[in-house]
């Protein structure tokens, strides 16, 4: 079973958009990598630094070879410059 993945960036100050620029150009990586089965982006109303990525992974193996991949040969140069925090989250579906 797939899990939902919320990663939340604060983008600094004024930069949402320059944020939002680079993950348009980056995603595309993301979306090819083994086990990813989708990335959306969403900006907060009320907090528009804010932008939050819904993802969703074959695995938290996946995941995790994903995130390993971006900390090193995959990383993002010029997201370091706009991040001023993130949170990660994962969730399993249930059946409700």
């Amino acid at each position: 079973m797939s899990i939902l993945v919320l990663l939340e960036l604060e983008a600094v100050g004024g930069a949402a958009d320059e944020m939002i620029a680079v993950l348009r150009r980056s995603l595309g990586d993301t979306r090819a990598r083994q086990g990813c089965e989708g990335v959306t982006v969403h900006r907060d109303h009320d907090r528009p630094n804010s932008i939050l990525l819904v993802e969703r992974w074959a695995s938290r193996a996946d995941d995790d070879a994903y995130r390993a991949w971006r900390a090193g040969e995959g990383a993002i140069a010029e997201m370091g410059q706009l991040v001023a925090g993130a949170s990660l989250r994962y969730f399993d579906d249930v059946d409700a």
